[in-house]
């Protein structure tokens, strides 16, 4: 599992990552805010956080540099 911190602050790039993670056939993530944990691949999930601030990508996959290669644009460094 890799976790790193994403932001999601607007409809677009929320619709963007949904798109992006859905198409991982067999790897789960999870978005973690506080105490509330969602599935990533869930677009009402993600709407039902509070995403002014970032929040923290579970990814459960054992090579996961092509994936993190493709959301690269929503990491916060």
């Amino acid at each position: 599992m890799k976790t790193v911190k994403i932001s999601l602050n607007s409809i677009d790039k929320i619709k963007d990552f949904n798109d992006k993670v859905s198409k991982y056939e067999g790897v789960d993530f999870d978005l973690v805010s506080g105490r509330y944990v969602i599935d990533a691949k869930s677009i009402m999930g993600i709407f039902s956080l509070d995403l002014s601030t970032p929040v923290d990508l579970n990814i459960h996959a054992d090579d996961t540099d092509a994936i993190l290669a493709d959301i690269d644009a929503f990491i916060v460094k």
